[in-house]
């Protein structure tokens, strides 16, 4: 239970909405970071080493070494879903809780999803940008392709795959997915979608949107390889991971030509899991211009939904320094590992 006599410490790396602060502020003493900028790694050991409770965002990495300067932690809540950063092994064996939000990104970052391939297809940022350099109206140029009747493979059929497929419904389009995974349970599957290996999804496909999660099976997933086998012209979107897909690769493939056109809501330089991550996205592929398309990580930047999030993992916070299992429980440690003086 939360002793009020000595008020556990709460550090949260982020900014977080003001009523986040005032639910935990209650009970805790809460470290906050309301800037827009991440703390630098030293800052947030810094501030960690006396925490009984973590609020970490995306741009996170805790590991073990990192943990072991944390020696009253008895819980890390994610702001997050994927949580290919965050060591969960080292967390159990500490006994300290890894919760993470489970669905309330789906939506918006399906949203995204379908919104960067739009605009790839339509050729919507070349087209405003035309328009504001003086283009006079109408021109026979910038001729897209169209979503309806098209067929769109989805790389990933988890939450958020399904999530794509069930806003793609809509435009009349074949929907194709792979995923390693088992198929979900009845009522969770998209009706329309039809479950088929990698090589005939990339060889079927108009467009494809890679909603996949980063693990040792998925990383480069697709490869140069694997694009070389889409049909010439096809569409990439990325809003999974960004190191399932091969950057360098994608800038050789839109150079030649074979590719249409590549959108991404995320990179490989994100990936604090990967030592080797590149340091920012390769220059090749930014000098695309008009051929691609980027959005810096938006997948979940609804203001309704980052709320819903950030009080998700306040709770999970309050739960687990009550003694409480907390919402979004990813494991089980032993909670005989550490105990916190605080109570």
């Amino acid at each position: 239970m939360i002793n009020q006599a000595h008020r556990p410490v709460v550090v949260l790396t982020h900014r977080v909405h003001p009523q986040i602060l005032d639910v935990l502020g209650e009970r805790c003493k809460v470290i906050a970071n309301q800037s827009d900028d991440s703390l630098s790694a030293d800052e947030v050991r810094r501030r960690a080493a006396e925490a009984d409770g973590l609020m970490v965002f995306m741009p996170d990495r805790i590991n073990a070494d990192f943990l072991d300067g944390c020696p009253q932690l008895q819980v890390v809540a994610g702001a997050l879903k994927g949580h290919d950063n965050i060591d969960i092994e080292a967390c159990t064996d500490r006994g300290i809780w890894f919760t993470r939000v489970e669905d309330l990104l789906t939506e918006p970052t399906a949203e995204l999803a379908v919104g960067l391939l739009i605009g790839l297809a339509r050729h919507i940022v070349a087209g405003d940008r035309a328009v504001r350099a003086g283009k006079p109206g109408w021109r026979p140029t910038l001729y897209g392709s169209t979503l309806v009747g098209s067929t769109i493979g989805i790389v990933g059929a988890g939450r958020l795959g399904r999530g794509v497929a069930r806003m793609l419904t809509g435009f009349d389009a074949r929907l194709l997915c792979c995923d390693p995974a088992p198929a979900s349970p009845a009522g969770e599957e998209v009706p329309q979608m039809e479950r088929v290996e990698l090589p005939e999804l990339l060889e079927r496909s108009d467009s494809v949107i890679v909603c996949a999660p980063l693990d040792d099976s998925t990383l480069h997933l697709l490869d140069r390889d694997r694009l070389e086998s889409l049909r010439p012209g096809a569409l990439l979107v990325n809003v999974g991971r960004g190191s399932v897909v091969d950057e360098r690769a994608v800038a050789g493939l839109l150079r030649s030509g074979h590719l249409g056109g590549f959108a991404a809501d995320v990179f490989e330089f994100e990936d604090l899991s990967r030592p080797d991550r590149p340091a920012a996205i390769p220059e090749e592929l930014i000098d695309m211009g008009d051929r691609t398309l980027f959005t810096p990580h938006l997948g979940s930047a609804v203001a309704s939904a980052r709320l819903r999030i950030e009080e998700h993992a306040a709770r999970a916070i309050l739960q687990a320094l009550d003694g409480q299992v907390p919402d979004g429980a990813v494991n089980q440690p032993q909670r005989d590992v550490r105990v916190s003086p605080r109570g």
